[in-house]
């Protein structure tokens, strides 16, 4: 893993008000939260963080509050997924122009695309938007995935085009993914997307993780990246364990983004648990079941 690059991202939570709108104070504590658990990013507005929820002046002040909450040594990916095409330039230009380093763009949903589309859709976004993007690919919210192969064409086409976050069950396609696009894009960036991912993704080549449970415990996912950076197997392997065991929590509710902010409320990092409708907040029995899976993680003092 010598040169090797290893980094974790948390796609944040976007904490709302009880009577509706973003709450931009428990934004800055949540991205302080995060910072100081040793995150290497910050991904705001992507699924997790509620993005087909915002109208786009929403969206356009909570890039604003973002960039002015995470310092420069803490990278702010920005996501600007929207069905409106026009509306993903404008909004990921603005987010270029106030200062984020990168946007990140799930490919079109409801309706399916084959290769050349998909090819033809980032062929052309990566034309428009002045700066850095990532591909998102997630085929249980779309439908179908993006090939190895279009990742490869895009990636050779366009320096602009950085990386991608492959949130796939297994790392089948993620290993054929760095396997394929490496040779003609040796700084091409890929993460998994799903938490249990993130040591076998590094162990194929890959770059780390960008994934949700990093929002309640990231002293852990800083420590698992550490553990790999260093080389320290039986670390790693331990700290799986501990992640395999907390991936529990997306299994109270459905979906799961309820519960991820109803974890933050009980951490005191957000003030409230409201989700997007028509998402509910998570029952007593549910928090009740919340509360016990996250007394699984040990604490920080166990991670020193």
């Amino acid at each position: 893993m010598s040169g090797q690059i290893i980094r974790y991202t948390t796609p944040a939570v976007t904490p709302m008000l009880p009577e509706g709108g973003v709450d931009f104070a428990s934004c800055e504590r949540l991205y302080d939260h995060l910072i100081r658990g040793g995150m290497d990013g910050v991904l705001v507005m992507g699924s997790i963080g509620e993005f087909f929820s915002l109208r786009l002046e929403e969206k356009k002040e909570l890039i604003r509050v973002a960039r002015k909450a995470i310092g420069r040594e803490t990278e702010l990916i920005v996501g600007t997924t929207s069905l409106v095409f026009g509306e993903i330039v404008e909004l990921s230009n603005f987010a270029i122009k106030e200062g984020a380093d990168a946007v990140m763009i799930i490919p079109p949903y409801y309706f399916c695309f084959d290769d050349a589309g998909v090819f033809r859709y980032y062929d052309e976004l990566a034309q428009a938007i002045d700066g850095k993007i990532y591909i998102y690919n997630f085929p249980d919210r779309t439908g179908y995935t993006i090939s190895p192969a279009v990742l490869r064409d895009l990636a050779a086409k366009h320096k602009n085009i950085a990386g991608v976050k492959d949130t796939v069950v297994g790392v089948d396609h993620t290993r054929e993914v760095i396997k394929t696009v490496r040779p003609v894009r040796p700084d091409f960036l890929v993460y998994a997307g799903f938490d249990d991912n993130f040591a076998h993704t590094v162990l194929c080549g890959g770059n780390g993780g960008i994934s949700g449970l990093s929002n309640l415990f990231p002293e852990l996912f800083a420590a698992w990246v550490k553990a790999a950076k260093a080389e320290d197997m039986a670390r790693v392997a331990s700290l799986q364990r501990l992640v395999d065991s907390l991936m529990d929590i997306y299994g109270v509710g459905f979906p799961f983004v309820p519960a991820i902010k109803e974890g933050l409320v009980q951490k005191g990092v957000v003030r409230y648990n409201t989700p997007s409708k028509p998402m509910r907040a998570l029952n007593e029995e549910e928090k009740k079941t919340l509360s016990s899976l996250m007394a699984r993680f040990p604490g920080t003092e166990a991670l020193a």
